[in-house]
């Protein structure tokens, strides 16, 4: 986009007359797929060199077209009133309803995910958001020198009690009560001390599963995340499993699925791909065999029984399902874009 296209869209934005043609404009040029957003995304694919300049010239640009937005939507909306106050009023006219809210879009997905795990016989748990350092920790096979104990990732509360920083907790209280077997997942808000950018926020939500019974096998984990991937992003969707390390299970693999933007047809295109970054696979989550020491902590024979366990973000989720780039964009309150779902 340059300077004379920007010039051209400000005319059509100053010669709009009704709120129905400035939101065409709106979405046409800063829309979830405008112009101006297109560009804004694609900026990481510059040199590096030229990423800065042209990063401060859209966002001029955008800044530009928002206020002239502004300007001719209150233009727009004083016009009417004018003319309203100039007509008689109609006692007769039916009066106008009240907006009705919808829901979040991650509670929608939330809601979905529950579903689905609900069909092959999952249950909901649920437990406190501030923690000790049993559940939160030690059960879970992370010991005192452990690098998420630190306050560089975790957060403390003065009685030295912790916001807890996953959903694991809720399994280990359930384990404790209740004997294999066991298949719960348990979705709700955790909170960690990190700094906020595109893919990171400091509390967010989180969904994990859990499977204890005879005969758990790393296939029956690979089946379950299957089941639940192909049922949020369709049926079009490949898994795809990358051994990795977590203290509580073993062996341990982070959760990969295929691209639903772009495929094997086109690469070229898939180069270009905002939400995979050209290698074909968004990472997801972790999962993995719940570790038997994990087990022996809530009093289960992991000689006789073993299981498996996942977790995802239900940020994550929503951002790459609804193509969102910034996480941040999910809780800020602006009804510009939420009403986008």
């Amino acid at each position: 986009m340059k300077q004379r296209d920007v010039t051209n869209a400000i005319k059509k934005i100053e010669a709009a007359e009704t709120e129905e043609e400035l939101e065409e404009l709106r979405v046409a040029y800063l829309g979830r797929k405008g112009e101006l957003t297109q560009e804004l995304r694609s900026i990481g694919q510059l040199p590096e060199s030229e990423r800065s300049q042209r990063g401060k010239t859209l966002n001029q640009y955008k800044k530009r077209l928002e206020h002239a937005l502004q300007q001719q939507r209150e233009q727009i909306r004083a016009r009417r009133l004018e003319t309203q106050s100039q007509q008689a009023v109609d006692l007769t006219r039916p009066g106008i309803g009240p907006r009705r809210g919808r829901l979040h879009p991650v509670e929608t997905l939330q809601y979905e995910v529950i579903g689905l795990m609900q069909q092959i016989g999952f249950q909901v748990i649920e437990g406190p958001e501030v923690e000790t350092d049993w559940y939160n920790f030690q059960a879970l096979n992370m010991g005192p020198d452990h690098p998420a104990r630190d306050t560089a990732d975790t957060f403390y509360l003065e009685d030295g009690s912790i916001p807890r920083t996953h959903t694991s907790p809720v399994q280990i209280r359930y384990m404790e009560e209740n004997k294999p077997p066991v298949r719960i997942i348990s979705p709700g808000k955790v909170y960690r001390n990190e700094d906020e950018d595109a893919t990171h926020l400091w509390s967010f939500r989180q969904v994990e599963g859990l499977v204890v019974d005879e005969g758990i096998r790393f296939s029956d984990l690979k089946g379950t995340l299957e089941c639940m991937l192909k049922g949020i992003f369709g049926e079009d969707t490949q898994l795809r499993l990358r051994p990795d390390y977590f203290p509580y299970t073993e062996p341990s693999a982070e959760v990969d699925a295929s691209c639903m933007m772009c495929s094997e047809d086109d690469r070229d295109e898939r180069s270009r791909c905002q939400v995979c970054e050209g290698t074909g696979w968004v990472e997801l989550g972790g999962s993995g065999m719940v570790h038997p020491r994990v087990l022996g902590n809530v009093g289960i024979d992991p000689e006789a029984y073993s299981g498996f366990a996942f977790g995802f973000g239900l940020e994550r989720l929503a951002a790459v399902k609804y193509q969102v780039p910034d996480m941040r964009h999910l809780w800020r309150p602006d009804l510009r874009f939420l009403e986008q779902f």
